[in-house]
């Protein structure tokens, strides 16, 4: 091993990291690590290292501070989301992120290369490197939040994308629309939603199953704005309601489903029955059978 002096990294959790190398057995080899926070110089002996560490020497041997600082700062992150949730909890009884090694692996590989990108300036091979970890990597319940801790890298990268007319910026947007909702940030949803919208009109980009983003963005606002105006009703803010509803059947009928669009004729004419205006109520509902249906299987299921 060469003697390496003090190397100080800008902006990242590590304070320097020396190795010194001593002149009898490999035996006698250690690594010194100082973390900012830390008050303690940490000895380890370098023929005894653990996976991470092993990784994370790798990491820096190779210059790819940012990525060590990245992975060290998750380890931390998921050790305080454990402490917080105490014993007995789910989280409690996993293992730590630095005890599952394929793990470490699919991190160490996809956070080099988006730092390797980032230099480069290939914003959208640094944003494809964080959606592999967000979206194929961390798919598993238990990894949720790092899971949608990619995605909110996905979302500032891509901001700065600029040679793809905006399509990882609208994916990104529903991915983080569905992060909210699923959070219960029903208005901010609403915002990324909006804005997918937005970004996919007149595209013909779509998704791995076949759907065009646009038809995406329509279901989504379809579904949010229904969302928005069932607790608008609760608050017996009728007319208001009545406004997102409008919005959420404009939605539907873009999005060019049927079944959907018949959901929100239904339940627009509901909005207006419980306004007291049951004339506007039957006058919305004339004409769409699949509302018909809808209404038939509200009364017999309330009969029943």
């Amino acid at each position: 091993l060469t003697h390496l002096g003090p190397c100080h990294f800008t902006g990242t959790k590590v304070c320097f990291l020396t190795l010194d190398t001593y002149a009898c057995k490999p035996l006698h080899m250690y690594l010194k690590y100082r973390f900012k926070g830390l008050k303690s110089l940490f000895l380890i002996p370098s023929n005894r290292n653990s996976y991470k560490k092993n990784i994370c020497i790798d990491m820096l041997r190779q210059g790819y501070h940012e990525s060590f600082s990245e992975l060290f700062t998750l380890i931390q992150k998921w050790n305080a989301l454990r402490e917080a949730a105490g014993p007995g909890s789910a989280i409690w009884q996993q293992k730590s992120l630095e005890e599952q090694p394929d793990k470490l692996d699919q991190l160490c590989h996809f956070l080099t290369r988006a730092e390797a990108a980032q230099r480069a300036g290939h914003y959208e091979e640094v944003y494809d490197n964080q959606l592999n970890l967000a979206y194929y990597c961390f798919n598993d319940p238990e990894d949720k939040w790092l899971s949608n801790y990619f995605y909110e890298q996905c979302f500032n990268t891509a901001q700065l994308i600029k040679i793809d007319g905006g399509k990882r910026e609208a994916q990104a947007h529903a991915n983080m629309g569905l992060i909210s909702e699923e959070q219960g940030h029903v208005m901010k949803a609403a915002e990324h939603y909006e804005v997918f919208y937005q970004l996919t009109e007149g595209s013909t980009w779509k998704d791995e199953t076949g759907h065009t983003y646009n038809s995406l963005a329509c279901e989504h606002l379809w579904r949010i704005y229904t969302l928005l105006a069932d607790k608008m009703l609760e608050n017996k803010e009728h007319q208001q309601a009545i406004k997102t509803l409008i919005k959420a059947l404009k939605m539907a009928k873009e999005g060019g489903d049927k079944m959907m669009e018949g959901e929100a004729t239904y339940y627009l004419s509901l909005a207006y029955h419980f306004a007291g205006e049951q004339q506007t109520a039957l006058s919305v509902n004339n004409g769409n059978s699949t509302c018909g249906i809808l209404v038939w299987k509200e009364s017999s299921s309330s009969s029943s």
